[in-house]
């Protein structure tokens, strides 16, 4: 092979350098952090925790780099695009929140909306969540087959038990007819709730929710074929309580979980 023999005899009898050690034992600690989030954490996050497990020097293009290697990366799938309901343009009611999405402490400012889930054997079905802006924490939420505005009273009941029935909330949603109905309404007052609606067709009104809702499709509901209704209901449940109110870390609060981060305000 023209080779000269002690070229072959040192390739052959080399030891790894510490640079590929300390790879592989990153790759074995990427690939748990990856797997443990269920296949959701990205370079950032996982950098993020590798900080806290005191590997403080590593880059973010490094362990993009060794994810690479790996073959793993954040779930991507693109979400679905549904046609727009039509709002009710006559609702007299103003936007409080004008896109400030930031808050002192829990309980200020909640928002709410509705996300379409389809099953195999029940066809569309709905999920109702309200998010805390201070916390990113879903305080409340509500899964029906039918889109109508007792999935999303349920939804803020819910929500108020929750959250011990918190007083001077801002409750925003858009104008769709369910939260511009007479009991929602009556019912969001009688909580001494201060309501609060997106412009006509601006999501951007809404943001933190539309993000909670793209992370649900893209984390879990994408991923699977529910079977029916009650199939979608456990896994709903699953991510919503078991993952991203007690497990997920948000940029937005420090890399702290909505729990974590709502638990820090009664330490202070």
């Amino acid at each position: 092979m023209k080779i000269a023999r002690s070229t072959y005899y040192d390739n052959i009898n080399r030891k790894p350098s510490n640079r590929v050690n300390e790879n592989n034992k990153l790759k074995s600690l990427i690939y748990k952090i990856y797997i443990d989030s269920k296949n959701r954490y990205g370079c950032s996050k996982i950098r993020y925790i590798l900080h806290k497990q005191r590997y403080t020097k590593i880059s973010v293009n490094r362990v993009s780099k060794l994810m690479k290697q790996l073959n793993i990366h954040s779930i991507t799938i693109k979400k679905f695009k549904h046609y727009k309901q039509k709002l009710n343009s006559t609702i007299s009611y103003e936007n409080l929140v004008e896109q400030k999405f930031t808050a002192n402490k829990p309980n200020q400012i909640w928002l709410s909306d509705i996300t379409y889930i389809h099953t195999i054997k029940n066809g569309w079905t709905y999920l109702a969540s309200v998010l805390d802006v201070c916390t990113r924490k879903i305080v409340g939420f509500s899964y029906a087959k039918k889109m109508d505005k007792h999935l999303v009273i349920s939804a803020l009941k819910n929500a108020c038990f929750n959250q011990n029935y918190p007083s001077g909330v801002i409750l925003h949603s858009d104008r769709g007819c369910q939260y511009t109905s007479n009991d929602y309404i009556s019912l969001a007052i009688s909580f001494n709730m201060k309501l609060s609606y997106s412009k006509k067709g601006c999501p951007f009104d809404n943001a933190p929710m539309e993000s909670f809702h793209a992370s649900l499709k893209k984390e879990e509901v994408y991923l699977r074929h529910y079977l029916d209704f009650d199939d979608a209901k456990i896994h709903l449940f699953d991510y919503i309580e078991g993952f991203y109110n007690r497990n997920r870390i948000h940029s937005a609060i420090n890399f702290l979980t909505p729990i974590q981060f709502e638990k820090s305000f009664s330490l202070t």
